[in-house]
């Protein structure tokens, strides 16, 4: 996290809270969230205590307690965002022609919403820590919404490749950042084109059955 973020946290004397220095732009369960998602995937979440999250975040752990009392509550609540947001993108498409467009502009959309840095790093998060997950209800929300998703992209009638590639090209969206963060020579935004890239070639090659 910048700098400028870890002083803006601070705790708002007489009242217990977390707030920020323009508390317009920054609004405090986010700030709480972005924080600790980042140390749960450099640390480990087991690693990491929500002592060490307030000392991050520059207050004291009553100040953090108001808002998330657990550490499975920051992650909780980070899964329900990202199925939220996920939900809308599914009540999108099922509204839309079953057709392969509508199939590749769901890609699109879905690689959008996967660029919002912290619905990235819920995946990461989320495939680091499969055995906290699966504890988690909303964890087991979240599988089931990429099962809706997969169901959406595949036809029953279509061979098992190709069903696989509408798969993979979810998981290209999701890889695309472990593949090529030590590509220096890359943007983010070149890393994203590269990636949707490569996820609309995996849907063309399923529409087409080849």
């Amino acid at each position: 996290m910048e700098q400028n973020q870890q002083a803006a946290a601070r705790v708002v004397r007489g009242r217990n809270r977390i707030r920020t220095d323009d508390a317009e732009t920054e609004d405090v369960r986010a700030h709480i969230q972005r924080v600790a998602l980042e140390m749960f995937i450099e640390d480990g979440y087991d690693k990491t205590s929500l002592r060490e999250i307030a000392e991050k975040l520059g207050v004291t752990k009553a100040a953090l307690y108001y808002h998330f009392p657990t550490k499975d509550d920051i992650v909780r609540s980070l899964i329900e965002q990202r199925i939220a947001a996920v939900d809308a993108l599914m009540e999108w498409a099922e509204a839309q022609p079953r057709t392969e467009e509508t199939r590749l502009e769901f890609v699109r959309r879905y690689s959008v919403l996967h660029d919002v840095a912290k619905h990235e790093h819920v995946i990461r998060f989320f495939e680091r820590n499969q055995t906290l997950i699966n504890t988690l209800a909303a964890g087991k929300l979240m599988k089931d919404q990429m099962e809706r998703v997969f169901g959406f992209l595949m036809e029953p009638g279509e061979s098992t490749v190709q069903q696989l590639r509408r798969a993979m090209a979810i998981f290209t969206i999701h890889a695309g950042h472990f593949v090529l963060r030590r590509r220096d020579d890359l943007s983010p935004q070149d890393r994203r084109d590269a990636t949707l890239v490569v996820a609309e070639d995996l849907m063309r090659l399923a529409a087409a059955g080849e």
